[in-house]
C-alpha cells in the first residue's frame, strides 16, 4: 500500500466515523426526548437516576479535588509572575475567568471521561460480546432507546453540575492564595469575582458542559457497539473511547472558544 493509498483510507475512515457519530447523535437525540418518568418508558428513567448517581454523585469527589489544585497552581504560577509588576490584584481576575471559561468544564470532562466514558464504553462493548445487543433487536427494542438515552440525558444533567462544582473549588483555592499573599478575606475575595465574571462567562462554561458530555456519551456508545472479538475487542474500544473522546473533546473546546470570542465579546 503506497503511502497516499494510506493516507486516503485514514481520511475515509475518519470521515465515516464522524459520519456515524452524527447519525447516532440524531437518533439518541430523538429517543432522549421520549425518555419520562410518566409514559411506557418509566423504566429508562430509573436507569437514567442511576447513570446520574454513576456518573455525578461519585465522580464529584475527584473533580472537586483536581480543580481545587488546578485554581491553586494557576493562582501560585500567576502571582509569581504578577508581583514583578506589582500586579497582584490581577490574580482574582486571572482565576475566576480561566476556572469558568475553560479550565472547569476541561476538567470536569477529562474525570468523567476516565471514569465513566471508559465504563460506558466496556458496558456497552460487553453487551454486544455477550449478544445482549443482538437479544435487544430481536425484542424489537432500538439498542440506542435502552441503552444510549438513559445515559446520554443523565451526562447531559450531570456534567454541568460537575462543572459548577468544579469551577466553585478552584476559584476557592484560589480564595486560599489571596487570603496568604493579598491578606483579602474570602468574603471580599469571593464578592470581586463576582464582580469581574460576566455573563458570557458562565454561559459559555455551562454550554461548554453540555458539548463535551455529549462526545462522550456517544464517542463511548459508538466504540461499544462496534466492538469486535472477544475481551482484547473490549479492552481496545475503551482505549479508542477515551483516546477519541479526550481528542474530540480538545477539538470542541477550541471551536466554542473561538465562537465566544468572535461572535459574543
Amino acid at each position: 500500500m503506497s503511502f497516499f493509498e494510506s493516507v486516503g483510507r485514514s481520511a475515509i475512515h475518519q470521515v465515516e466515523y464522524v459520519g456515524a457519530l452524527a447519525v447516532q447523535f440524531w437518533r439518541g437525540l430523538k429517543f432522549a426526548i421520549r425518555v419520562n418518568p410518566f409514559g411506557a418508558r418509566r423504566l429508562r428513567w430509573k436507569r437514567m437516576t442511576l447513570q446520574m448517581a454513576e456518573i455525578g454523585v461519585r465522580s464529584l469527589p475527584v473533580v472537586c479535588l483536581v480543580s481545587g489544585a488546578t485554581g491553586m497552581i494557576m493562582a501560585l504560577q500567576s502571582g509569581a509572575e504578577l508581583r514583578k509588576f506589582g500586579a497582584m490584584e490581577a490574580v482574582v481576575n486571572l482565576v475566576g475567568t480561566s476556572m469558568t471559561r475553560e479550565l472547569g468544564p476541561l476538567i470536569a470532562a477529562i474525570v468523567v471521561i476516565g471514569r465513566s466514558g471508559s465504563a460506558i464504553s466496556a458496558e456497552v462493548a460487553t453487551m454486544v460480546v455477550t449478544e445482549e445487543v443482538d437479544a435487544l433487536r430481536a425484542m424489537a427494542v432500538d439498542p440506542i432507546d435502552f441503552v444510549l438515552a438513559p445515559k446520554y440525558l443523565a451526562m447531559l444533567a450531570m456534567l454541568p453540575c460537575l462543572t459548577v462544582a468544579g469551577v466553585f473549588s478552584g476559584i476557592l483555592a484560589g480564595g486560599v492564595f489571596t487570603y496568604f499573599a493579598l491578606d483579602l478575606t474570602l468574603l471580599m475575595y469571593l464578592r470581586r469575582t463576582a464582580e469581574i465574571l460576566l455573563l458570557r462567562d458562565i454561559v459559555s462554561g455551562l454550554v461548554k458542559a453540555l458539548v463535551f458530555g455529549s462526545i462522550i456519551v456517544h464517542v463511548g456508545c459508538l466504540e461499544g457497539f462496534r466492538v469486535t472479538g472477544g475481551p482484547e475487542g473490549v479492552g481496545r474500544s475503551t482505549t479508542g473511547a477515551v483516546v477519541k473522546s479526550i481528542f474530540l473533546v480538545i477539538g470542541a473546546d477550541l471551536v466554542c472558544t473561538a465562537f465566544f470570542y468572535f461572535f459574543w465579546r
